[in-house]
């Protein structure tokens, strides 16, 4: 299949924004530096932005891989790999089921499901699976709910569903994106690219973006290290 640039174009700005987001996380987390900006709303929401971005672009992208399973094994096992290493050298920052834990689970359980969602009206899926994330969704680190209501407490308390969305007593993920309701949005971006996908098949190719957003995955694992290294050598001088 033919590489999209409108994709390639999402998803490198959404690179470009993890890396600037997460440096100035480091500087005012872990360096001590006041912010004022990283505790309102726009930091927020940018933050929610990059986010979302990728998990759209990977739903877009989900059904075009010759080797679904493949790599969907590849992202979650750099899930895992974040999350050893951050239990180890970070445990204040530990990450227990982040995106890449999440990109990985939803990408398999797509492959998975490959000829029913096939099956499914785009437009219809498309509205459907953003009704059901908008219904879901809540804000990060709260309680999976529905309408704003919680289910029953032993679904939270069951400390294996966390994967799902059923954040148990105790539990903290520096990063944290659930099957529910984030494999919704993960959908949305399938559904919806099917319908918009083919009307942009024209847009020219950007080769810094393609670039880019074919290393995203490498970019994601290294630049946090390298981003700590630099500011702990910037504020030790």
């Amino acid at each position: 299949m033919k590489r999209s640039s409108v994709l390639d174009i999402l998803k490198s700005v959404a690179v470009v924004n993890m890396v600037a987001y997460h440096t100035l996380y480091d500087v005012v987390y872990i360096f001590g530096v006041p912010v004022a900006f990283m505790g309102t709303r726009a930091s927020f929401v940018w933050q929610q932005a990059i986010c979302w971005t990728f998990i759209l672009v990977s739903g877009a992208l989900s059904l075009s891989s010759r080797k679904p399973y493949r790599r969907a094994a590849v992202v979650f096992g750099c899930g895992l790999l974040l999350t050893a290493v951050t239990y180890t050298v970070m445990p204040s920052e530990r990450i227990s089921f982040g995106i890449l834990h999440f990109l990985g689970a939803a990408a398999f359980l797509t492959a998975l499901l490959r000829p029913a969602l096939n099956r499914i009206p785009a437009a219809a899926g498309a509205v459907v699976s953003a009704a059901l994330f908008a219904v879901c969704y809540t804000v990060p680190h709260g309680h999976l709910a529905f309408f704003g209501t919680e289910l029953p407490d032993f679904l939270y308390n069951a400390r294996w569903l966390f994967f799902a969305g059923f954040m148990p007593p105790g539990f903290y993920s520096a990063d944290y994106f659930p099957l529910i309701p984030w494999l919704f949005l993960f959908w949305t971006g399938l559904f919806a690219w099917r319908i918009i996908g083919p009307k942009l098949a024209d847009v020219p190719r950007i080769g810094a973006c393609e670039w880019i957003s074919r290393r995203a995955l490498l970019i994601y694992l290294l630049h946090q290290p390298v981003a700590y290294g630099i500011l702990f050598v910037c504020f030790s001088l």
